[in-house]
């Protein structure tokens, strides 16, 4: 009997001893913590920085050049404000019939590759155009934000 107090006393010492070992230390823990803690960015810091300002050409910028022909017969000057381009007739027409209801002389054109192009405005000088397409793009934010300008040639 006494050999297996023995041996009960030496296994419950052994298994305390491997439990204690396992434990984490709260010196371990802060030792990461003060690690990580000097490899952060100190202060962040907000840089003064100039205002951007858009050039003569901001204008100019976001425009296609390509040649088209309006599918009714409608004029269509060098200049025109994009809204829609589509593969496929009839959301052509839904889209102008959509735009024509809020006032605007929509028209379709259809380029050589045969997308149809939805025009809301027409000009013979890019800064009209420009203006036009900034105009629509914030009236109707968020949905033509993708307006473009067309250089018909």
């Amino acid at each position: 009997m006494k050999s297996r107090n023995y041996l009960l006393w030496g296994l419950t010492l052994a298994l305390l001893f491997t439990l204690n070992s396992c434990k984490s230390k709260e010196s371990a823990y802060k030792a990461a913590y003060e690690s990580a803690k000097a490899k952060e960015d100190p202060v962040y810091r907000v840089e003064e920085t100039t205002p951007v300002t858009k050039s003569a050409d901001w204008a100019y910028d976001a425009v296609q050049v390509e040649k088209v022909t309006a599918i009714d017969g409608a004029l269509i000057r060098q200049f025109s404000v994009v809204i829609g381009s589509f593969q496929n007739r009839t959301n052509a027409v839904s889209l102008r019939e959509k735009m024509i209801n809020q006032g605007y002389k929509a028209l379709i054109a259809q380029n050589a590759r045969g997308m149809y192009r939805v025009i809301v405005a027409t000009f013979s000088d890019r800064a009209s155009a420009a203006a036009e397409r900034d105009r629509v793009k914030s009236k109707h934010y968020p949905d033509f934000q993708d307006a473009w300008i067309l250089n018909n040639q």
